[in-house]
Formats: structure tokens, C-alpha cells, sequence
């Protein structure tokens, strides 16, 4: 650092402040003083001359020595800054040594303290190396007494059996044969008997517990029962009402045909006009319309297309409301509205005279009570019930069966739930259960199915059913007789007993089964009873 110093007159000196050399720099100020006033003086004399020389001589002296003295000054003051700045830097300095000879004085004392933790534990560990040297060498030595006592124990185990096989003339591994032989004698009609009886107690009681849930499911839901029928028939108030459905060469009733997509047929019966289509949807459109052309009177290709397209839109909304309102009833949220006009177009459908909507419904209440009376979710059981028969919507219109059908829609529909979807696709056995849901669905679609007056057949096919069962019987090599009892719910057959063995009858009792399940089509479910008898005749005389 330097300061810069006016002296009086024209001349400027620099002073250094950090107190090196403050001796020589006096001189040096003084020095150049004197001459700086000489030169003056000079110049002075040269300049003016005469008088004026002396009078500026002196005034340069003056100059010279205030300049020396100011020059004493500055350097004095410089000294003094000097020394104390050097006071501070050193007193600055022995605080910053303290503090490290501080500093090192803890580190020592904590670096004693650990060696002293150090050395304790090197203590202890020589002193638990010492214990389990120790302990080793006493198990070691108790090791080697227990393998002597062992050799002891097998030389005096051979020596008794061998003395035991000298005495009963046999070897080893023939008395253990024997031995096990008869433990198994003993032991397997104890089994066999305390398993049968666990078996019988077990289906015993499991079948009490079924009627007895399936009573209170059926008491607590007691709806009515009214077979529908299948032929949809149109009045007509008059014979000559057909010759005007029929139409100039017949363009009336193709226009019908063509607009319904049902069968119209015309024949000899008085008083009635025939509707048949395999889609219920398409033939209450028929009917409708029929009904209202002949109300109307009015007959011609135009008007029916208009009629037709009328009653399909009122059909169309008939179906949602029956979907939204059997929803409503159950209680059911969150379906989709392509699963309730689903469900609704259910309401044009029927299973032998049974109407699908209605047992849909019944299967949902009795899936509820029964899951309730399990301990499972009502609610959960209520929906798997309801759409179980979803695919009966849509089967007439897509290969495959009506489960696979439906369990693809729902799942397409925003089903999600792994229990309602297994329960339609299962229902029918058709894919392995993976929920306890769809075995309730299974029973309760039974239990519906199976009231009196649910479901009818007619005659001719009731008649064909019981055929079918006992040729599908007869068929099967061994099968000698077979009877369809119990209103075809039950097929008995007699087997020969010279060429069937009992294992072989349970197969052939489940190949009945099977071949039932894949050629024939029947409500409920069909139990196959097969009977093996032999007799001994033998006469006293």
C-alpha cells in the first residue's frame, strides 16, 4: 500500500506504509528536498537575479525544512500504523495457534480414549477366543465319546439281530416284509372304514346343508310360474283378410316377409294367420304390425313398410325399458346401456315356454339369498345371477354357444369383475369354476329352471328325448339295458356284469354322461345310474 503526500510547493512524494526501510526514506525525503530547494534557488536567481535571489533562497529553505518536517511527520505516522497493524496481525496469529493447539490437544485426548476402547476390546475378544477354544475342545472330546458309544450301540444292534434271526430262521429284510405286510393288513380296513365314514358324514351333512339352503332360497322368493308359448298367432276377422294379406300376387306378404323378416303363413285355419321366426324380436314385430294392418284395413307394400318401421322403433323402446326396469328392480348399477338392451331383448325370448327375463331375474334373487346364507357378497351374486343368460340375446345371431357368446359381450361391455364373467361362461360347465359364485349360479339356474309349470315340452319332443337317452346308452359296448326314468331326468342302465368289471363301470357311466351333454339338449340336468349285479343261482335238491 502506498500514500501520497502534498508537500508545499510543486513537488509530490510516495511514502511506503508497511514500516520496512522508514530510516532511509527520511534521508531520502530530505535529501531530495534540499535539492529540489537549490534547484529553486537557481532557477530563482537565474530568473530575477539580484535581490530577489537572496529573499528566494531563503523562502526555498523555508520550503525545505517545512518540507523535512512534514516528511518527519508522515514517516512517524507510518511507523506508528505500522506497528500496530504488525500488533494486530500477530495478536491474530496466536489466537489461531491457540485454537489448533486446542484442536490437537482434544484430537490426542479422543485418540487416547480410543486406544484405551481398543485395548478393552482386545480383551475381550482374546478372552472369548480363549472360552470357545475351550468349548470346542469339550465337544470335541464328547463327540468323540458319543461316536465310540455309537459303535458300541450298532456292534450290539447287529449282534441281537443276529441272534433274533437265528431264532426265527429268518433275515433281516424277510422279517421286515413280514412286519409291514401286516401292519397293512391291519391297517387298511381301519382306514377304509374310518374314510367311508368320513366320506357319508361329510356328503351327509353337506347335502342337508344344500336342502336346507336351497328350501329357504325358494321360500324366501316364491314368484309365479306360467309357461309361455312358443306360436305366435295373428286373429284375422274374416277369411277374405287373407286374400288382402296375401295381396295381388303375393306382394303384400312378401312385403311383410321382406320388412319383419318372419314367416307369414297362410293356410286352411280358420279365423288365424300363423307368424314363425327364430328371432322372438322379429317376430313380435310381425305380429304387431299384422295386427295393426288388419285393424287399420289399409294393405299395400308402402303402408306396411311404414307400420313396420313404427312398431320396431315402440319394440326398440320396449326392450330398453324392460332392461332399464328389471335393473331397477334388482337394484344393479353400473351396467352398460348395450347390456341392458341386451337384457331387455331377453324379455322376446324363451327356453321351453320359459320367459328368459323372468328367469333371469328369479336366478339373480335366489344367487342372493343363497351367497347370504354362505357368507359371501349378495350383491356380487345378485349380478353374476342376472346376466348369466346374457347370451341368449344375441346366440341366434353368432356361432357358439350362448356362455361363450354372453362372456364376450359382458367382458367387451365393461364387466370386469372375474366372478360374473366366469359365472356366465361356466354356468353350464363348459369351462372349469374358477369362483365359489358359479356353482350358486349353477343351482340357482336349476332350482328355476326345475319348478312346476317353469318349462314345458311338447309331447313329440318329450317322447324323442326319452329315445335318444336310452339309444345313447344302448350304444355304449357292455350296455345290456337302459331305461329313461323320472320324466327323462335320469337314465338307468343295466350293464353285463361277465364283461364289465366295477372299475370300467364308472367309465362307462361317464361316457354316457358325456355323449348326453355333447348330442342332447335338456333342461336341468340328467343322472346317469349304472348298475352292475352278479348273481349266484345255485339249487338244493
Amino acid at each position: 500500500m502506498y500514500q501520497t503526500l502534498n508537500v508545499q510547493g510543486p513537488l509530490t512524494l510516495v511514502l511506503a506504509q508497511d514500516g520496512t526501510g522508514s530510516g532511509a526514506m527520511i534521508a531520502i525525503i530530505g535529501i531530495v528536498a534540499l535539492l529540489v530547494g537549490s534547484g529553486i534557488g537557481y532557477m530563482l536567481a537565474g530568473m530575477v537575479g539580484g535581490k530577489k535571489v537572496e529573499r528566494l533562497k531563503a523562502e526555498a529553505e523555508m520550503l525545505a525544512s517545512r518540507a523535512k518536517e512534514d516528511a518527519q511527520n508522515a514517516a512517524d505516522k507510518i511507523l506508528i500504523d505500522a506497528d500496530r497493524k504488525a500488533l494486530e496481525r500477530k495478536e491474530a496469529v496466536d489466537k489461531e495457534l491457540e485454537a489448533a493447539r486446542n484442536e490437537q490437544r482434544e484430537f490426542e485426548r479422543r485418540l487416547a480414549k480410543r486406544e484405551d476402547l481398543l485395548d478393552r476390546k482386545e480383551e475381550t475378544v482374546a478372552l472369548k477366543e480363549r472360552t470357545l477354544s475351550e468349548q470346542s475342545e469339550r465337544v470335541e472330546k464328547e463327540r468323540e465319546r458319543l461316536s465310540k458309544r455309537e459303535g458300541e450301540l450298532t456292534e450290539l444292534k447287529d449282534k441281537q439281530q443276529r441272534e433274533l434271526e437265528r431264532v426265527a430262521q429268518l433275515d433281516r429284510n424277510q422279517a421286515k416284509e413280514l412286519l409291514l405286510d401286516r401292519v397293512a393288513e391291519q391297517t387298511r380296513a381301519e382306514m377304509g372304514r374310518v374314510t367311508r365314514q368320513i366320506i357319508e358324514e361329510a356328503e351327509e351333512g353337506a347335502k342337508e346343508e344344500a336342502k336346507e339352503i336351497l328350501i329357504n332360497a325358494i321360500q324366501r322368493y316364491a314368484n309365479e310360474h306360467s309357461s309361455e308359448t312358443t306360436v305366435r298367432t295373428v286373429a284375422i276377422p274374416s277369411d277374405d283378410m287373407k286374400g288382402r294379406i296375401i295381396g295381388r300376387e303375393g306382394r303384400n306378404i312378401r312385403a311383410i316377409e321382406k320388412a319383419t323378416g318372419a314367416d307369414i303363413i297362410v293356410d286352411d285355419t280358420p279365423g288365424v294367420i300363423v307368424v314363425s321366426c327364430f328371432d322372438k324380436v322379429r317376430q313380435a314385430i310381425a305380429v304387431e304390425s299384422l295386427e295393426r294392418l288388419i285393424a287399420d284395413g289399409r294393405m299395400h307394400p308402402t303402408r306396411i313398410e311404414e307400420v313396420v318401421e313404427k312398431v320396431g322403433k315402440e319394440v326398440q323402446e320396449k326392450i330398453v325399458k324392460a332392461g332399464k326396469d328389471a335393473s331397477v328392480e334388482l337394484g344393479l348399477k353400473g351396467l352398460h346401456p348395450k347390456i341392458i338392451e341386451a337384457m331387455g331383448r331377453l324379455t322376446y325370448r324363451t327356453s321351453y315356454g320359459q320367459n328368459v327375463l323372468k328367469h333371469s331375474i328369479e336366478v339373480a334373487y335366489l344367487c342372493q339369498i343363497i351367497a347370504d346364507q354362505l357368507g359371501l357378497d349378495g350383491k356380487l351374486a345378485k349380478r353374476c345371477g342376472f346376466l348369466h343368460d346374457i347370451g341368449k340375446a344375441m346366440d341366434h345371431e353368432m356361432e357358439g354357444g350362448h356362455p361363450k357368446i354372453g362372456m364376450d359381450f359382458a367382458r367387451q361391455y365393461g364387466e370386469k369383475e372375474e366372478a360374473v364373467l366366469n359365472a356366465i361362461g361356466a354356468h353350464h360347465a363348459d369351462m372349469p369354476s374358477t369362483t365359489w359364485y358359479t356353482p350358486i349360479v349353477m343351482a340357482a339356474d336349476a332350482v328355476s329352471a326345475a319348478r312346476p309349470g317353469a318349462r314345458r315340452e311338447s309331447m313329440e319332443r318329450y317322447i324323442q328325448r326319452l329315445n335318444d337317452l336310452q339309444d345313447i346308452a344302448l350304444a355304449i359296448p357292455g350296455v345290456s339295458e337302459a331305461y329313461a326314468v323320472q320324466a327323462g331326468r335320469e337314465v338307468r342302465v343295466m350293464i353285463d356284469a361277465d364283461r364289465v368289471s366295477d372299475d370300467e363301470s364308472y367309465l362307462i357311466a361317464h361316457e354316457i354322461a358325456k355323449r348326453v351333454s355333447n348330442e342332447m339338449t335338456f333342461p336341468g340336468e340328467i343322472r346317469v345310474t349304472v348298475l352292475r349285479e352278479t348273481r349266484a343261482i345255485e339249487i338244493a335238491r
